[in-house]
């Protein structure tokens, strides 16, 4: 893809959802909160917002299409993720933009610029980190054993010599919060109208969840590398693309994920609805991680996802 410029109309910050919650019974401390500060009190008591989504919304000056780009992020990760690569290419938001489509780029509840809130008093339990170990060989980037030595799986499209940026912007995540981020990314829906989702691992399993819901507004769904995807398919869906990266036979974590998936699209497809998947290495690309949209062929991979959409038009 080219460097072409992109001339934006209005660039906007929205926080969406979320629900009031109350803490008391903390004590009140006295510390110095900056730096040369005498102490002062601090009395965290009282009402905080909690569980909202974050989504910033780049509107071009001249669109060539009719319906926003909705992308969500993965878990543990925030919409960083979209904005550019970790060697420094520019990502699939710019090459979006570059082909005519308005975008959305959320940071779900409690990542990035959402926020989180203080636990146990709000939050149930405390979150879960993702080390450079476990990224490593969850994200199929090399085997588990090779992360010392940074050994990757073969062909390996990562950019390896930034993996260490990359890791740089993994976020705390916690478990059980599925229903918060599902009301989050409702009034995403809510704003944005009838649109395109483009949802990775985590959120591209909370797009094809809500697609049963949102059917009318949401006109296309690409899902790359989904993870917890419904059950069954429903009669009225838009047209879905799945996308498939390499190296699945090194991890049976990611074994299992693709089993649920690939049944789903079967079922889809046996309810008579548009369900496509593009899987890289059978159309002859191979090498890919779970994380597409960073790897040194992002670009090539995004033609191939514009190219479908405006298959739609």
């Amino acid at each position: 893809m080219s460097d072409s410029p992109v001339l934006l109309k209005s660039l906007r910050s929205h926080f969406l959802g979320g629900q009031d919650a109350a803490v008391h019974g903390l004590p009140v401390l006295s510390k110095p909160v900056v730096g040369n500060a005498a102490p002062r009190p601090i009395d965290m008591n009282g009402s905080y917002c909690a569980g909202q989504l974050y989504a910033q919304e780049y509107r071009l000056a001249r669109p060539r299409h009719p319906y926003p780009v909705l992308l969500w992020h993965g878990g543990g990760m925030t919409g960083a993720q979209w904005e550019s690569t970790p060697d420094g290419r520019q990502g699939w938001l710019w090459r979006l933009l570059q082909a005519g489509y308005d975008v959305f780029v959320a940071d779900a509840p409690e990542r990035g610029r959402a926020s989180w809130t203080m636990f146990p008093q709000i939050y149930g339990s405390a979150p879960i980190f993702r080390s450079k170990e476990e990224a490593w060989h969850l994200f199929r980037i090399g085997p588990a054993d090779g992360y010392a030595a940074r050994r990757a799986h073969p062909a390996q499209q990562f950019p390896l010599e930034a993996f260490d940026t990359f890791a740089k912007q993994f976020v705390p995540r916690w478990l059980g919060h599925e229903a918060m981020a599902l009301d989050g990314y409702r009034r995403l829906l809510d704003l944005a109208g009838p649109c395109i989702v483009i949802g990775h691992s985590q959120g591209g399993g909370y797009a094809t969840q809500l697609a049963h819901e949102y059917s009318g507004s949401i006109r296309a769904l690409v899902a790359v590398e989904p993870t917890g995807t419904p059950a069954a398919a429903a009669a009225s869906l838009p047209p879905q693309l799945l996308v498939w990266a390499d190296h699945f036979g090194a991890s049976a974590a990611w074994q299992r994920y693709r089993a649920q998936t690939d049944a789903y699209w079967r079922a889809l497809r046996q309810a008579g609805q548009r369900a496509d998947v593009l899987d890289l290495p059978a159309a002859g690309i191979a090498g890919n991680s779970h994380f597409c949209m960073l790897d040194r062929n992002s670009d090539r991979i995004a033609e191939l996802i514009v190219d479908w959409l405006a298959r739609l038009d």
